[in-house]
């Protein structure tokens, strides 16, 4: 048998590999040439037992251990991705197909920009508590404790940015966590297990499971389990949610989107059109913030559709460790075939036009090696003249599919844009800060962008309105997701009010 590129450990706790007592297996797939990279295999039960009993062993004596020394133990954490940042980049680019330039540019920095944030954060005082006078004699303090033993369910496509967004404020704030991937892109889980260890994070704080649906299931039912913070589809969100509220967990939920973008008549139109590719073919279209309704006032139309023809010259497909490669295959021959079959539906059933991409593979620059074309690889693809109906435009496709709308004023617009089920984000162009102002606050979103697309600093609390989730992750509200809330009343007056006093 030809050996695989990469041997992970399936399964961290205790702070080491363990052997998993599973004997069910699963591949993960560089998805730019549709080859094996590594054989997992799926935790079991037991094995999931094993690593939750880890976690809630270190619990009490990580949660009694001073705010200031996670941060320094967490800190370092940060420091050594930071100067792992490329060994880290290459995984992420095997295991999800982007680009190098990308991932060793924002997927691995990111991470441990929020990683640093909430250390600072809980180093510097972020978990005091409030006190609150009430009379002379009486006062009110409260504390903020950690939950226990948290779950983590990752998403396939920012692996290692998702994992240290889920575990840097739940470690920050004294939890232990159990960690499982997606079954898709798993072979980060255990370098960051290992850095965390090497950084000083005391054994069965973070723990790795591996595997798929019913892995998280388990997780999510577990009795010992205080919370879950899942990453994912709203349809897989949903049943996550309702698994974990039957047995009243903490949840934080992130899930998909459908977002409008704006173009008023007197926005930049290079800056718009840069922003809607950002918004768009980024990570190829692989984000569930994307702005794939793009709203433009019909006046603009042609000249913003001249334009982004002209700048999709600028897209490049090749190796994806070539630097000047920044567009790269689908994750998965799944998904490959669903992001296909919703624009074969765009092109036949919904009848839109199609003003660049397809169906056709990309063309590769000459001299390419043989096996990218075995890989998922699709074309951006633009539809235009479209309409609110067509299901492209309804429903979240998750891959490089722009479809361009065009309205008459800014009330419709508003509406339009506000007529879905989903509130991820929303974003408007135009030079009037003013009116983008007035605009932003109407959109039924949870971020929002004026001039930009798609930048998310750690500083920034970010989460969905209606279908698309429930709390925030990042900024100073994302740690308070990983706490609870403990008050109390002292009253030093010595007498006790009383409804039964002696007549």
């Amino acid at each position: 048998m030809t050996s695989l590129p990469y041997t992970p450990s399936s399964l961290y706790f205790g702070g080491q590999p363990q052997q998993p007592i599973s004997r069910t297996t699963f591949k993960t797939i560089d998805p730019s040439t549709n080859s094996p990279l590594a054989v997992l295999t799926e935790s079991s039960q037991s094995d999931i037992d094993r690593a939750i009993s880890s976690a809630a062993e270190a619990f009490p004596k990580w949660a009694a251990t001073p705010a200031a020394e996670r941060a320094r133990i967490l800190q370092k954490a940060a420091l050594i991705i930071r100067e792992r940042n490329d060994e880290l980049a290459r995984v992420e680019t095997h295991d999800t197909g982007k680009p190098f330039s990308e991932t060793s540019t924002v997927d691995v920095v990111t991470g441990a920009d929020v990683l640093e944030y909430f250390a600072n954060l809980v180093g510097s005082g972020g978990l005091n508590g409030e006190t609150s006078v009430l009379r002379e004699d009486a006062w009110v303090y409260t504390k903020k404790e950690p939950l226990g033993v948290c779950v983590g369910i990752g998403a396939w496509n920012y692996p290692i940015q998702i994992a240290l967004w889920k575990s840097a404020p739940c470690l920050t704030a004294g939890n232990t966590m159990i960690y499982k991937p997606s079954e898709v892109t798993p072979l980060h889980g255990q370098y960051l297990a290992e850095i965390y260890t090497q950084a000083g994070v005391p054994p069965g704080v973070f723990n790795i499971v591996q595997g798929g649906p019913s892995v998280g299931t388990y997780l999510t039912t577990h009795p010992t389990v205080a919370k879950v913070s899942f990453t994912g589809q709203v349809s897989t969100g949903k049943k996550v949610a309702g698994c974990a509220a039957g047995s009243m967990k903490y949840v934080t939920m992130e899930l998909g989107g459908k977002s409008p973008l704006l173009v008023l008549d007197d926005a930049d139109v290079e800056t718009a059109v840069e922003g809607a590719m950002m918004a768009n073919f980024f990570s190829t279209g692989q984000v569930c913030t994307n702005g794939t309704r793009v709203l433009i006032q019909k006046a603009m139309k042609p000249e913003f559709e001249e334009l982004l023809l002209e700048k999709l010259q600028n897209v490049r497909v090749g190796s994806l460790m070539n630097p000047n490669t920044n567009f790269g295959p689908l994750v998965s021959e799944t998904h490959y075939q669903k992001v296909r079959g919703y624009i074969k539906h765009g092109i036949e059933v919904d009848k839109a036009k199609l003003l660049y991409g397809g169906l056709e593979a990309p063309e590769f620059p000459s001299g390419t090696d043989e096996k990218l074309k075995q890989g998922f690889w699709v074309r951006p693809t633009i539809f235009t003249n479209c309409r609110d109906d067509m299901r492209i435009v309804k429903e979240e496709i998750f891959g490089p599919v722009m479809c361009i709308l065009t309205y008459d004023t800014l009330e419709e617009a508003i509406r339009r844009a506000n007529d879905t089920e989903l509130g991820l984000a929303a974003g408007v162009f135009t030079k009037d800060l003013n009116k983008a102002h007035r605009m932003v606050a109407k959109l039924e979103a949870g971020i929002t962008w004026i001039n930009g697309w798609g930048e998310s600093p750690a500083e920034m609390s970010v989460g969905g309105w209606k279908m698309s989730g429930v709390g925030v992750e990042n900024g100073k509200r994302g740690i308070e997701a990983w706490v609870r809330n403990k008050s109390t009343l002292i009253d030093m007056s010595g007498k006790i009010a009383t409804a039964f006093p002696k007549l």
